[in-house]
C-alpha cells in the first residue's frame, strides 16, 4: 500500500472547480487538474484492502488499489500502464463515471472514499501529456473484416481492442461526426469534445475507419455488412426514450431530452441544428427526471440563462444516510447533489405530473402534478395534494426503454429479449453465427463504464469467433 496512516493524514480532496458564477456562463468543463503532489497525498489515502470492494465495484475491474500506490510513489508511467491494462478511455470515466467504485470503497463506510475518479483522470491526462499514449502498431493482421455499427462508448470500446488483435475494423455511424453519447449526449461542460476527438484520432492512426453519415437499415441494409464482414457487432445504443402519456403531451415546449441535449452540443461544435430551435432562454424550466440526463438538462438550461429551473423527482426524497436494507458496498441510495444542481435550480420529490395545458395557440403554460407518497412500494396520491406550475420548456428526461431496432428486424431474423433489447447469450453473440451485440443495445439504459466493459467483452468473444481460439 501506499501510506500505512495515508487515509488517517489527509482527507478527501477532489480537483478545484471555476466559480459557479463564472462556469455558467460558457459551456467549457469547469473541472480542473490539481497538483500532482496532492494527487500523489491522495493515491496515499488507499489502504490496498485484501478484498479491493472497489475493484469489484467497477464494471472494468480496474486494478485501483495498484495504480493509486503507484501515483503515491510517483511512478505515473507504471499506473497509467495499470489502467490502461483494464480500461481502453479513462480520459472519459475520469469525466463522466458516476464511479461505483467510490461507493465500494472501504473507507466509505464511515469516512470519505479515495477520490478514484479524479486519480484516474489524472493518471490518463498526464499520460498524454507526456506522450505514453501513442498509436499502437499491430505486427500481424489476421485479414478478417469486423463491422461496428454505432460509435459509442460500447463500439469504440470494441473497435480498440479488435484492431489491437490484427483485424480490420469499419465503424458506421450514422451521424455526421462519431462519438454517440460522448459526443452528442454528454454536455461540453462535463466533457469537451477536444477530448473525444483526441481519442478518435488516435484510433484512426491506428486503423480504425469511421465511416460517418451512413444509417445502417438505409444507406445500407444490415444482411449486406453481414455478407461483408466477417462479424457484425450492434452496438447502437438504447436510444428509444421513455415518454409521458398523459394529456398535453402534444403541446408546443414538450421535447424529449437527449433532443434538447443533442442540439446543445451541436450548437457549441459550430455544427447544423436539426429540427425546430430548443432554447432554454428567459423561459419557465421544468425537467421531469431526477437522473443524470436530467441534471445534465438543468446545467444547459441555466447556461441558456433559464429564467428558472425546477427538477421533478416522483420518488421521495432519498435520506442523507444509508437505510438498513442499503448496506455497503451496494451503491449508496442517498441524496446525491450533482454539480449541475449546485450551480442553481430547484428540486422537487414525490410529484406524479397529471396533465399539461397551454394557451389558445397550443404553447405549454401549465404542468399540473400530485403530491405522491410510497405505502406498501406503491406511489399513492395523497389527499388534497394537488398543484400546478408555470412552465414554457418541459423537458422529458425519464430514461430510454430500449434500441430503435425495426430495421434490424426486419432485415435480419434477430431475436429480442422481453424489454426490446437485442438479445444476447453469454459471448455477446446473438441467434446469429457472427452477430454480436454490446452495451445498451443488449444492457438496456446503463452507464458509459458498463458500455465500455461490454463493448471490450465483445471484441474478445469476436476475437474467439475469427480466430477459433
Amino acid at each position: 500500500m501506499g501510506k500505512v496512516t495515508g487515509f488517517l493524514s489527509w482527507p478527501r480532496q477532489l480537483a478545484p472547480t471555476r466559480d459557479i458564477g463564472e462556469r455558467v456562463g460558457d459551456f467549457r468543463e469547469f473541472v480542473g487538474s490539481r497538483d500532482p503532489k496532492l494527487s500523489s497525498e491522495q493515491g496515499g489515502r488507499c489502504m490496498d484492502c485484501g478484498t479491493p470492494f472497489c475493484q469489484a465495484g467497477c464494471p472494468l475491474g480496474n486494478l485501483i488499489p495498484d495504480w493509486n500506490e503507484l501515483i503515491y510513489r510517483n511512478r505515473w508511467h507504471e499506473a497509467y500502464e495499470r489502467l490502461a491494462a483494464t480500461n481502453d478511455f479513462p480520459e472519459f470515466t475520469g469525466r463522466v463515471c458516476p464511479a461505483p467504485c467510490e461507493h465500494a470503497c472501504v473507507l466509505a463506510i464511515n469516512d470519505q472514499p479515495i477520490t478514484i475518479e479524479q486519480n484516474e483522470k489524472e493518471i490518463a491526462e498526464r499520460a498524454f501529456a507526456e506522450g505514453w499514449i501513442v498509436a499502437r502498431r499491430v505486427r500481424r493482421k489476421s485479414g478478417r473484416k469486423v463491422a461496428i455499427v454505432g460509435s459509442g462508448p460500447a463500439g469504440l470500446a470494441a473497435a480498440s481492442q479488435l484492431i489491437a488483435a490484427g483485424h480490420d475494423v469499419s465503424v458506421f455511424e450514422a451521424d455526421q461526426a462519431a462519438g454517440g453519447l460522448l459526443r452528442f449526449g454528454i454536455p461540453d461542460f462535463k466533457l469537451e469534445k477536444s477530448v473525444v476527438q483526441r481519442r478518435l484520432r488516435l484510433m484512426e492512426r491506428e486503423g480504425v475507419a469511421f465511416r460517418c453519415g451512413v444509417r445502417v437499415g438505409v444507406d445500407v441494409s444490415w444482411g449486406q455488412l453481414r455478407d461483408e464482414f466477417d462479424a457484425l457487432l450492434i452496438a447502437i445504443g438504447a436510444q428509444k426514450p421513455r415518454e409521458l402519456q398523459i394529456p398535453g403531451r402534444e403541446l408546443d415546449g414538450v421535447v424529449l431530452a437527449m433532443d434538447y441535449l443533442t442540439q446543445q452540443n451541436r450548437r457549441v461544435a459550430g455544427l447544423p441544428l436539426q429540427g425546430a430551435e430548443l432554447l432554454a432562454t428567459d423561459k419557465d424550466v421544468i425537467i421531469l427526471g431526477g437522473g443524470d440526463t436530467g441534471s445534465d438538462c438543468l446545467g444547459t438550461a441555466l447556461r441558456q440563462g433559464a429564467k428558472r429551473v425546477t427538477q421533478i423527482e416522483i420518488l421521495p426524497e432519498p435520506p442523507l444516510q444509508r437505510a438498513a436494507d442499503n448496506p455497503w458496498p451496494q451503491w449508496a441510495r442517498v441524496l446525491q447533489t450533482s454539480s449541475s444542481q449546485k450551480e442553481g435550480g430547484e428540486r422537487r420529490f414525490a410529484l406524479r405530473t397529471e396533465r399539461l395545458s397551454g394557451d389558445q395557440q397550443g404553447r405549454l403554460q401549465k404542468l399540473h402534478a400530485v403530491r405522491v407518497e410510497l405505502r406498501d412500494g406503491q406511489l399513492v396520491a395523497v389527499p388534497d395534494g394537488e398543484l400546478s406550475l408555470s412552465v414554457e420548456l418541459l423537458i422529458l428526461a425519464m430514461g430510454f426503454v430500449s434500441p430503435f431496432t425495426d430495421t434490424l428486424t426486419a432485415e435480419l431474423d434477430l431475436m429480442l429479449d422481453g424489454r426490446g433489447n437485442v438479445k444476447v447469450d453469454e459471448r455477446f453473440q446473438t441467434n446469429l453465427a457472427g452477430v454480436f451485440a454490446a452495451g445498451d443495445a443488449q444492457r438496456g439504459q446503463s452507464l458509459v463504464v458498463w458500455a465500455i466493459a461490454d463493448g471490450r467483452r465483445a471484441a474478445q468473444s469476436i476475437d474467439r469467433f475469427l480466430a477459433g481460439r
